[in-house]
This record gives C-alpha cells, structure tokens and sequence, in this order.
C-alpha cells in the first residue's frame, strides 16, 4: 500500500472547522473512487495542525483516484472552504506500508486514545526493521516513486521511516538517523485508525 502522511498547518482557531468539514464531505468521497480514509487526528502538541493518512493500492491507484476527486464536484463544492482553513498543505510524505496498517470501524474512536507517529530522517534509506514493539499500529517507509500527481507537491529528497504505535517509541536510533520528531495523535470522531 502507498501511503500519504499528510500534515497541514491551519490558521488559528480554525482546526475543529476542517475536521467538521473533512469527516463530513470528504472521507466516503474519497472511498468511493478507491482511496482509503486511513485515520485524521489532531497534533496534541500544535493546536494548528491537522494530521491525516490517506492510502492506495499503487501508485497508479494514487494518480486515477486524486485525479477523480480533485476534478470531481465534490472537491468543487467544498474545497475552497476546506482551502480557506490552510496556510500550508504541501508538508507531505509518500510512503509504503512496511507493516499492516489495521483499519477499524469508522465512527468507533475513543477520545480519550492516542496515537504516536515517530518519524526518522535519514542521509540514506532505511532498512526494513528487523522487529517491532508490540503495540505497533504500522510501521511506513518512503515510495521513492516520482510524484505522479504534482497539483499535490510531496516532500522529496527525503528518507523517513514513520513508526505508529499506541505509546512512545523507545528505540535505539539508528546511525543514519539525521533527525527525529514525534507527534502526538488524538483522532477525530470518524477516524479509522485509533
């Protein structure tokens, strides 16, 4: 599965319109032309952040689907308000699935849950890890595929490793780790992923 970590920065005050917005008129949208709403959250740590996995197939999966709901009547309708909440959307990784990622059922979060998104940059790619924690939700690497629909940038050039797991990793990092940060997920109501 090709994954898209996507993290947009909000203007202030204006998070809990997106989620509205975004759980309302953009999960089963988007389902329905064969992408998976993987899970949208909130960054406990930055109040204008908005942290959402989107997954496909393939890469060409990516291209048909983003292309069908980015030129579809939905985005048409509603985009330019969901637009209006953003500063910026193009902090972005394209990634793999390196381990499952495990869907419930939507509608189903607990708020009080919490997720852990560990990401690791690197000078070089990383090695699929050897083994996982035991409450590791998924484990994404970057698809070093080129970015085959440029009306949505991704950052390129960029080796991360993206653990997900239910409490804070702790592992020992690797030498080729140049960089870390760690995010902190509450889930929105209609998440998949909690």
């Amino acid at each position: 599965m090709i994954v898209e970590l996507r993290r947009y920065t909000l203007r202030e005050g204006r998070r809990d319109e997106l989620i509205d917005l975004f759980d309302r008129e953009f999960v089963e949208t988007q389902e329905e032309l064969g992408m998976a709403v993987l899970g949208q959250f909130r960054d406990l740590d930055r109040p204008g952040q908005f942290v959402w996995l989107r997954g496909f197939p393939d890469m060409p999966a990516r291209r048909a689907g983003l292309t069908a709901f980015y030129g579809g009547p939905v985005w048409a309708q509603h985009g330019p308000a969901a637009n209006a909440t953003m500063v910026d959307s193009d902090n972005v990784l394209l990634l793999r699935e390196i381990v499952t990622v495990p869907v419930y059922e939507r509608g189903s979060a607990d708020p009080a849950s919490m997720l852990y998104a560990t990401i690791w940059y690197g000078a070089g790619p990383f090695p699929d890890p050897a083994g996982c924690p035991p409450d590791t939700v998924a484990v994404l690497g970057t698809e070093y595929a080129p970015n085959d629909f440029p009306r949505l940038p991704v950052r390129e050039g960029e080796h991360a490793l993206v653990w997900l797991t239910r409490s804070p990793l702790h592992a020992d990092l690797p030498e080729q780790v140049t960089r870390a940060e760690q995010l902190r997920l509450s889930p929105t109501r209609r998440s998949s992923l909690h």
